[in-house]
């Protein structure tokens, strides 16, 4: 029997177990994220994120598989095409429909080509190239993939882009302090000059997982991410059903972070976590308290890794200020084929040139590194 390849019309109708089976464990690709997403209204309808998987069936069971979208616009994404879009415009063309890999509004690396098969993960490479094609689409994307997907990708010639992101290692810590005594000393006595200015401010925090995180807190929450969207004139993503969805689906891989004030609350920070990595991902506060942000997003979560043994902790796009909290930069990368012959040839001299300031920049970054010099890699 010769495998059956399909444009599902969501991910919420395929086979858990059988999705789940062909990821890489993370709790952002698995189906009950994804498929939240859809049936609580963050992506299909009127959002310009409409889902078309990409599937490959044999014997009737889920072989292969990749997270595509066809998207309307480019937000969302955290890889920026902006300008692709306006040269598009300024010549009278299309850019959007595009396809999109990936998990909408997540910036972090991941498998997008879904199978544990080489061959399998080669045809679904080589059928994104005949969809992009018969769909009459401008473009494909696919947003941070791992090294497998990756790999695959190259080799069929797709234009490589490159970026960086900042990434915590808990290089063992046995707890807070000892990660402290790692840093060099202006990064430590900044740390806890932060920390202390919280503390004094009256804050307390709690750090909960699971069952632990009530309806009321869920809510609470919202309000908060919501909050951050209005402060940057910006509108949210997800919806309020989202979050209950999520703490539902996926109780055993969700940790918030409550500050409270006069045993009010007045600030959050939501995690997602499995055994090798946490993912930071929203927060918010509905009132204002000096370096509270840099206390519920980057050292409770700290704190929550070395107490649980999580080895990585990811704390998404941009933002050169993790450093200074002990993130370390890495690269990052996407992949995109163009429909158009002349602006894909642009394109590809363009991530050309971007390519090389990407690389002066993380060596910038790399000579801003937190940690004590002699204390690098023990």
């Amino acid at each position: 029997m010769s495998d059956q390849i399909e444009i599902g019309a969501s991910i919420s109708e395929l086979n858990p177990a059988e999705w789940d089976a062909l990821g890489d464990g993370s709790p952002l690709l698995s189906h009950a994220f994804l498929s939240a997403l859809e049936q609580t209204g963050c992506v299909g309808g009127e959002t310009g994120w409409q889902p078309c998987p990409l599937l490959i069936s044999r014997h009737g069971k889920l072989v292969g598989a990749v997270p595509l979208y066809l998207k309307s616009h480019s937000y969302g994404e955290y890889v920026f095409d902006w300008s692709w879009a306006d040269a598009y415009a300024q010549h009278g063309l299309e850019y959007y429909p595009k396809l999109v890999a990936g998990i909408p509004f997540t910036p972090i690396t991941g498998a997008r080509l879904l199978t544990h098969d080489a061959a399998i993960r080669q045809q679904l490479t080589e059928q994104l190239v005949e969809y992009l094609f018969s769909l009459q689409v401008s473009s494909i994307h696919v947003l941070f993939p791992d090294d497998a997907s990756a790999s695959t990708l190259q080799q069929q010639g797709w234009i490589k882009r490159t970026g960086v992101q900042f990434r915590w290692e808990n290089q063992q810590f046995a707890s807070f302090d000892a990660f402290l005594m790692a840093l060099a000393h202006d990064k430590r006595k900044k740390i806890r000059q932060e920390r202390k200015k919280v503390t004094q401010a009256g804050v307390h925090c709690r750090q909960l997982v699971g069952a632990e995180i009530t309806t009321k807190d869920w809510d609470f929450f919202y309000a908060c991410y919501v909050n951050t969207y209005l402060q940057h004139r910006s509108t949210p993503y997800l919806t309020k059903e989202f979050f209950h969805a999520l703490g539902q689906r996926l109780p055993e891989h969700v940790m918030l972070v409550l500050a409270e004030l006069d045993g009010q609350p007045i600030g959050g920070a939501l995690n997602l976590y499995d055994k090798e990595c946490l993912y930071g991902r929203y927060w918010g506060a509905l009132g204002y308290i000096p370096n509270l942000h840099f206390e519920l997003c980057y050292y409770q979560a700290q704190e929550f890794c070395i107490a649980q043994g999580i080895r990585y902790f990811e704390g998404g796009a941009q933002g050169e200020h993790k450093l200074a909290r002990g993130f370390s930069p890495r690269p990052t990368c996407s992949f995109h084929q163009l429909v158009h012959p002349d602006f894909e040839a642009a394109v590809r001299r363009f991530v050309i040139r971007e390519e090389h300031g990407m690389m002066q920049y993380q060596q910038e970054l790399d000579e801003r590194a937190p940690y004590k010099k002699l204390d690098m890699g023990s």
